[in-house]
């Protein structure tokens, strides 16, 4: 046994070496560049240089649209808890402690009112974060609950979507939602209250075939993919090359299915500028 390399060496580095905690840098999935989190978390979570919006929780969400980063949580209905007793590689119970564990919520959806440049407003939050986003009973409950709580206090309803689609482990309940949020919008313009989806990274699925497009104005953050298949299954499907940046929101600004693309920094500023020009009296 070599004493000196196998003993004193080791403790030696063990001696100087110096803690660095794991999340103290981001790495951009674009273009690989390490930046430091403090920046990034400054930037609202968008990567400087690149432009990289990263996804961000229903929470930070919220803190970045509501004046001085505060709201009133909305409460929503509790549901039935794995109506179907679904299960794949573990139990759906297991999968909703895990996910509730990792972000702090009940589900996907979270429902604040407060103000956005004075004015008062309701915001509904998909979190992907939480299995994907994914649109269950509670999901459906909680966004319902969203336009309720426009319509109880005569503010613009306003969500953001981010979702890969219904819950599979919900069956033929989670598509149901797809309809009910349905209803929820047309008692909204029928009420003469704005709604406007602001679209993120991702929305797919029954989210992207129901309540995500169906907004009176839709907005998207940069490079968002939106559609209702992935670009990979439609090309498996149509056996053919899609166009570069098919699916992502500058693309689907150019061909009328978005309004408009809009960073983060100033979401909230055009938010607050459609809302006014909708709530306004006619003249």
């Amino acid at each position: 046994m070599n004493w000196i390399s196998e003993v004193v060496r080791p403790k030696i580095k063990t001696l100087f070496k110096r803690e660095t905690p794991d999340n103290l840098w981001i790495k951009c999935p674009e273009t690989g560049q390490v930046v430091f989190h403090k920046d990034v978390e400054a930037n609202q979570w968008v990567i400087p240089g690149s432009n990289h919006h990263m996804r961000i929780s229903a929470t930070q969400r919220l803190q970045l649209m509501f004046d001085g980063a505060t709201w009133l949580d909305v409460a929503v209905p509790e549901v039935p808890v794995d109506p179907l007793k679904f299960r794949d590689e573990k139990r759906y119970v297991d999968r909703l402690k895990d996910a509730r564990a990792k972000t702090g919520q009940q589900d996907a959806f979270k429902v604040g009112f407060g103000r956005v440049d004075e004015l008062p407003m309701t915001i509904a939050v998909q979190d992907f974060g939480f299995m994907g986003g994914s649109l269950g009973m509670a999901a459906g409950e909680a966004f319902i609950k969203g336009a309720e709580t426009a319509l109880d206090k005569k503010t613009p309803y306003v969500l953001f979507a981010g979702s890969g689609g219904a819950r599979m482990q919900e069956g033929i309940l989670s598509l149901m939602q797809m309809p009910r949020t349905t209803v929820a919008i047309r008692r909204l313009r029928d009420a003469k209250l704005p709604y406007i989806v602001v679209l993120t990274n991702p929305t797919t699925g029954g989210v992207t075939a129901s309540y995500a497009m169906l907004g009176d104005v839709h907005l998207a953050e940069p490079g968002a993919l939106i559609g209702f298949a992935g670009p990979r299954v439609i090309e498996q499907t149509i056996r053919e090359k899609l166009p570069d940046g098919f699916q992502r929101s500058e693309y689907l600004k150019e061909h009328g299915m978005v309004d408009a693309v809009v960073h983060r920094h100033d979401l909230k500023a055009t938010v607050a500028r459609l809302s006014r020009l909708s709530v306004q009296p006619h003249l």
